[in-house]
């Protein structure tokens, strides 16, 4: 049988490019925590011209093996706050299910529109804030603010890019809770995990330093992802023979992210996420006043 007609109305190039997307979207996504749907969404829709809906669909899985293969090495690093993510998770998923209903009936235009000024506004604060960063040196195991709350969810790890244990507690749980929902909501609605909003909050206005937050985003994006799937695999928008190559992609490109994140310092990965974020911005901005197709 010709190996061609196995795959579809694809060739071997188209397929190709469709595993170098994936592997750009694992790359960027296990390193900035944000699940790779901001780089996979933008190049299948810019450059392989898939319809919007559907390449929401193709990123959700995207975003799924980013998180499945990621949080694994981020455990065993100790980055990611395992309990802060399954508190958090709670109003994500609902978020995610609402979200995914909800884009369906919305139009390809205006979930592009949505999708940059979502962008805009993690870039520009993760820009803006780029030399705080919470946390400091650990000296003990007593949380930063014993009996509080929140100090439950106090965690430390081992800074491998500076080499300084570092330690932080958790702050503005209700405002983290809120903006999480808020996190699913847009994950159902625009398939980008919800790492854009949970990053970027979790930084700086809860405390988390920018490594923790990249990896407990991780941790939470898969389930976020899986939740808001099902309705667009429903609806008819999950294609396999393109969401299939991006997804050998990412597996591949996240071993090569989780491999890197730990040896770049903090203010670096904040001013890479910020670049990228604005870039896609200004691109996905263009697709909604129709000015690229």
């Amino acid at each position: 049988m010709d190996e061609r007609a196995i795959i579809g109305p694809m060739d071997w190039i188209h397929v190709g490019l469709l595993v170098l997307i994936g592997i750009s979207g694992g790359v960027f996504g296990s390193m900035m925590g944000v699940g790779g749907g901001v780089l996979v969404i933008p190049l299948l829709t810019l450059g392989m011209k898939l319809p919007m809906k559907e390449a929401i669909a193709c990123s959700l899985i995207a975003v799924a093996a980013t998180a499945c293969a990621s949080a694994a090495s981020y455990l065993k690093l100790r980055y990611a706050n395992v309990r802060l993510a399954l508190l958090l998770e709670t109003t994500t998923a609902a978020g995610a299910i609402v979200g995914a209903f909800l884009a369906v009936a919305f139009h390809a235009r205006l979930l592009a529109g949505l999708f940059a000024g979502i962008l805009v506004y993690a870039g520009y604060s993760m820009f803006r804030n780029r030399k705080q960063e919470p946390g400091q040196p650990l000296s003990d195991g007593v949380p930063l603010h014993e009996g509080s709350p929140v100090s439950s969810l106090s965690a430390s790890y081992h800074d491998a890019a500076s080499g300084v244990p570092t330690r932080y507690d958790v702050r503005s749980l209700p405002l983290g809770l809120g903006a999480s929902g808020f996190a699913g909501l847009l994950s159902g609605l625009l398939g980008i995990g919800g790492g854009v909003v949970q990053v970027p909050v979790m930084n700086l206005a809860m405390g988390v330093p920018i490594r923790a937050a990249v990896a407990t985003s991780s941790f939470m994006i898969g389930i976020t992802a899986i939740a808001s799937s099902f309705v667009y695999y429903q609806k008819g928008y999950m294609d396999p023979l393109t969401a299939g190559p991006v997804f050998v992609g990412v597996l591949i490109g996240v071993q090569a992210g989780t491999r890197a994140m730990p040896r770049i310092r903090a203010l670096y990965l904040k001013l890479f996420f910020a670049a990228v974020l604005l870039v896609v911005a200004v691109l996905m901005l263009l697709k909604a006043m129709g000015i690229t197709r």
